[in-house]
């Protein structure tokens, strides 16, 4: 018997340290243990990442950049394609059943003109679209028309922390002689690392830990508000870690620290929480969501009343 096959945008599974990689990782980790009834084709780098999951029902499709023009689209009539997340640019060729996941809508607040035209395209596409939020669905709704007949869900992600490793030979990158303070993602303006390095200048007793890669401009602009303080022996950047190096950081950090003023989901948070942690974060876009009532919350950055949230925070959770 034929099964029907499903086509899954996943070529971002390629680095797993960032959101998008984590979500395909996680999502094709999840259909792996349940399917019996789909034979799915996974987009990959190389058929390498196959070996990720147990599954005799994923089938190998190369992955090539140039499929991402009109004229190399896959051709081939699947019964669904997923596109694992709206920055895709790989379509196919053919009319077919098609699910959209939208993880922000980022690209469109900031005036990326060439994003939203592309975002645009996919929702119109779109025979059902998924959100990783209420906040991204209500903000895909203020910005773009969703058309009538498409079925529409808010699903969040799960966490990622599926399985605890054993960190007790990792070796830090940083030295740990004091409590020290977390924050991991991307280096962009978003993210609002420099709120931190602002009250690390009057928090004393702790120190700041930032993991992700830190080698583009806002990583700089960090790097020189660290030098420009002379926060460097409380203020550490380690750079991309590892899956034991993030869980090493969670599991032994007092407090997890994520400040972002633009957000989909912040997988961190619930990461955080698994480990049974203190979460302290921003109170805009879809963090409150995600963080509820077990979370502490910056109303505003200013170095003084971040300070005193975290350490009344700190107060209460530990008490």
């Amino acid at each position: 018997m034929n099964l029907p096959q499903i086509f899954l945008e996943s070529h971002n599974i390629k680095n797993r340290t960032f959101g998008f990689g984590v979500f395909n990782y996680e999502l094709i980790k999840a259909i792996a243990r349940q399917n019996k009834e789909f034979e799915i084709i996974l987009n990959l780098p190389d058929p390498s990442y196959l070996k990720l999951f147990d599954s005799h029902l994923f089938r190998f499709h190369k992955y090539y950049a140039l499929q991402r023009y009109s004229a190399f689209r896959i051709r081939k009539k699947f019964d669904l394609w997923h596109s694992l997340n709206q920055n895709i640019k790989i379509e196919p060729y053919y009319d077919i059943p098609y699910v959209l996941t939208i993880h922000d809508i980022i690209p469109a607040v900031e005036g990326n003109k060439k994003r939203e035209i592309q975002f645009k395209e996919k929702i119109e596409r779109a025979n059902a679209i998924t959100y990783i939020s209420n906040f991204v669905k209500e903000e895909t709704h203020n910005y773009f028309t969703i058309p009538d007949g498409v079925s529409e869900y808010v699903i969040y992600n799960g966490n990622s922390i599926s399985e605890f490793l054993d960190t007790s030979s990792y070796k830090p990158e940083v030295p740990m002689a004091r409590p020290f303070l977390y924050a991991i993602g991307e280096f962009q303006e978003r993210k609002n690392y420099a709120s931190l390095v602002e009250m690390m200048r009057i928090l004393d007793d702790y120190i700041l830990v930032i993991s992700g890669n830190s080698d583009n401009s806002y990583g700089e602009k960090i790097k020189k508000l660290i030098e420009k303080y002379g926060l460097e022996k409380k203020v550490f950047l380690t750079g991309r870690v590892s899956e034991e190096g993030k869980q090493f950081y969670m599991r032994n950090c007092h407090a997890l620290l994520f400040p972002s003023t633009q957000e989909g989901f912040g997988l961190p948070i619930v990461e955080a929480m698994r480990f049974g942690k203190p979460v302290f974060l921003s109170n805009l876009t879809s963090v409150p969501e995600i963080g509820g009532k077990d979370a502490f919350y910056w109303d505003n950055f200013d170095p003084e009343e971040m300070k005193k949230v975290l350490l009344n925070g700190l107060g209460t959770f530990y008490s």
